[in-house]
């Protein structure tokens, strides 16, 4: 969609997204008319003081001035019910706006998310939105004003005049004329603005957030720099804007001084030739200027406001992206049910190549799948169908004999526990971030998952920054891994949780991993994992992993302590205790007759 396309003085989305817009046009109208009126008021009140003043001699002075005081006041009143109204609607409706831009964001989901810069849904939920403060508050009420007032006022100047009328008919329309002339090259220098003003706020957020590795290769004061561009490019992208707002601004204001001009010699000349009286050619000089200042206060305004617009643009594009059907069966019971994928193909926008082509497999229940392949195999993108945030082009996912595209997505992801492979932490405790999995869950659960997660670098009450910042990334995917635990979930999805581990420490969760009894899927590289598969995927394109040598499969000891009650079936056999499941010497001597072969 073109600028020129998006140029509407009221964008009739506002009406349907923002409900409260139509009642505040409507007394915008009205408080207009109510205005207009007390305008001709007050100028014939203006006509009648001065005539009574200079021609009439001894008449009394005193009716007028009341009247005309009365009038003053009546307008200011009018005045300051529309700023009241146009302010307290503005919140409304930006309020409104933001909440239905986050809530459609968030039914869109992460596939949605992932193919957008990180700045830009947060400079449109905050400083895009913010910018239709001038448009709401000042330019809507004044494009009120444009509308009601000149009809008003120029009715009542043909009633006492028609000359006067006919040279004001005949320059008007040359104003708005103008103001769209203008407002197109406006447009498009507000949209490069606003484009400017995403990029710089994408690009710090980047910068922020990657600010230690910066500053571990030397490169920060190159960003600093990087910034530094950007934001003169978009300094002069304003001033560029600004410029040619003021001189849109001289132009309207030269076309309506001139207009005016043209009235006034008229009126002079007649009053010399004495077919006009004065009274009358006080009240059309009055009411003249009249008619030209709300068209001329909506040109200047529109310029204030053209930010606004170009962000409601770009709300509109978010709100109108269509969202997938919404299935409506309840997720059956995940534990003990099998979870298949038959010929799942998914497609990138604007890739040649399918992100996924026919692809097949079994999660059977209560048992772990290992899912394999290079970077680029569509590892990410399958597990995106699984927890339902993007919808496959082809195939299907079975919930046993249930399509997961009919499944009510809330009551399928009550059954799953997701930890990627860059969890995000919040701003807050140990317990906080931990407890989000489990709100209700008693300090003795809480304990039992973070011990099973081998957090031993924290206590419960130990406050963490944003994102976890200070922390290592294994120590981060940890906390995230005993969230999972404690949510206590019967399907459980794990993107590489030992990829930032040490040795030791992935040793111990290996321990961890190969005591639960629940139906898991792990994506990873690393052998040590694959070892602990009952099933194995490898995505077409995959080389063969070596994982280490393994002996017939062994019986496992009792899971880590279970931090609440959770009923299920297919429990696994129990492993020999202090067995990691790493095919060493010990494993040796188990029964090939104790647990299914892998």
């Amino acid at each position: 969609m073109d600028s020129r396309q998006r140029m509407r003085p009221i964008d009739p989305r506002l009406l349907a997204y923002a409900r409260t817009t139509r009642a505040f046009l409507a007394g915008s109208v009205l408080l207009g008319g109510v205005g207009a009126a007390l305008l001709v008021a007050q100028a014939a009140l203006i006509a009648d003081l001065v005539v009574r003043a200079f021609q009439r001699g001894q008449s009394p002075l005193w009716g007028p001035l009341l009247g005309l005081a009365a009038v003053t006041l009546g307008r200011a009143l009018v005045a300051w019910l529309t700023e009241l109204t146009a302010h307290r609607s503005v919140a409304t409706v930006k309020s409104t706006l933001r909440r239905r831009l986050l809530d459609h964001a968030t039914a869109l989901g992460p596939g949605f998310l992932a193919g957008r810069r990180s700045g830009d849904l947060a400079t449109l939920a905050t400083r895009g939105v913010d910018a239709l403060d001038d448009y709401f508050a000042r330019y809507l009420p004044q494009l009120a004003l444009a509308v009601v007032v000149p009809v008003v006022v120029l009715a009542r100047i043909l009633g006492a005049d028609w000359a006067s009328a006919a040279i004001i008919c005949g320059t008007l329309p040359l104003i708005p004329l103008f103001m769209i002339l203008i407002g197109w090259a406006t447009q498009a220098r507000t949209d490069r603005q606003f484009a400017g003003l995403s990029r710089l706020s994408h690009h710090f957020l980047d910068v922020v957030a990657g600010l230690p590795t910066l500053k571990v290769f030397g490169r920060a004061k190159a960003q600093a720099a990087a910034i530094g561009r950007i934001t003169e490019d978009y300094r002069r992208a304003t001033l560029r804007t600004l410029r040619l707002a003021f001189v849109s601004s001289f132009a309207l204001e030269l076309l309506s001084t001139l207009s005016v001009a043209l009235v006034a010699v008229s009126i002079g000349f007649r009053l010399v030739d004495g077919t006009l009286d004065l009274e009358t050619g006080l009240l059309v000089l009055v009411l003249a200027p009249e008619v030209y200042l709300p068209l001329r206060q909506v040109g200047a305004l529109y310029h204030s406001s053209a930010e606004g617009l170009a962000a409601a643009g770009k709300i509109f594009e978010v709100l109108e992206t269509p969202l997938p059907e919404p299935g409506r069966r309840p997720a059956p019971p995940v534990a003990g049910t099998d979870i298949r994928i038959d010929g799942l193909t998914v497609r990138h926008p604007g890739r040649a190549q399918d992100a996924l082509h026919e692809v097949s497999l079994l999660l059977p229940a209560g048992r772990t799948t290992v899912l394999t392949g290079p970077s680029g195999a569509g590892k990410t993108t399958l597990v995106n169908v699984l927890l339902g945030f993007v919808r496959p082009d082809a195939g299907r996912v079975l919930i046993g004999d249930q399509p997961l595209a009919d499944t009510d997505l809330a009551s399928w992801h009550a059954q799953l526990a997701w930890v990627p492979q860059h969890p995000h932490l919040f701003a807050g405790t140990v317990a906080e971030n931990v407890r989000l999995a489990r709100p209700d869950a008693t300090d003795a659960q809480l304990a039992a998952a973070l011990a099973a997660a081998h957090v031993d670098f924290a206590g419960p009450d130990t406050r963490l920054a944003e994102n976890g910042h200070g922390l290592s990334a294994g120590q981060r995917q940890r906390l995230a891994l005993a969230r999972a635990l404690l949510a206590d979930r019967p399907l459980l999805v794990l993107d590489e949780p030992t990829a930032h581990l040490d040795p030791v420490t992935e040793a111990a969760l290996l321990d961890t991993l190969g005591r639960i009894d629940r139906t898991v899927l792990l994506i990873t590289h690393r052998p040590a994992l694959v070892a602990l598969a009952d099933h194995h995927v490898r995505l077409p394109g995959t080389p063969a992993p070596h994982p280490p040598p393994r002996s017939p499969p062994r019986p496992r000891p009792p899971r880590w302590p279970n931090p609440g009650p959770r009923t299920g079936t297919n429990r696994r056999p129990p492993r020999r205790p202090g067995c990691p499941g790493c095919g060493s010497p010990c494993c040796s001597a188990r029964s090939p007759s104790a647990a299914p072969s892998r």
